[in-house]
């Protein structure tokens, strides 16, 4: 009688209100998203009350001097190569 009878598994059909929070590379809150290296954003539903979480952080990486490709194409090798023995140890299997 006195409860809410909306389902809370059915999203309502207004746009939920969105918190954005940036931090630029020396730790201060930025408005400019190209400046962000990590922030938060946070959706709200009806009544005010958070639904949803999102944190995010970029960093800058450097790949190891031996690896004179980029990783993506070292980690497609490396599961041909995996794949490959798979196939040789079948084989062996199979005819012995």
């Amino acid at each position: 009688m006195g409860r809410d009878e909306t389902d809370p598994a059915v999203p309502s059909a207004a746009e939920p209100k969105r918190a954005v929070r940036f931090v630029d590379a020396d730790g201060l809150p930025t408005d400019d998203p190209a400046a962000a290296v990590s922030g938060e954003i946070a959706e709200y539903g009806d009544h005010g009350r958070l639904r949803h979480r999102t944190s995010f952080f970029l960093t800058e990486t450097n790949r190891p001097s031996w690896l004179k490709i980029s990783e993506p194409a070292f980690l497609l090798w490396v599961l041909a190569a995996l794949m490959t023995v798979w196939l040789v140890i079948g084989l062996v299997l199979h005819f012995t």
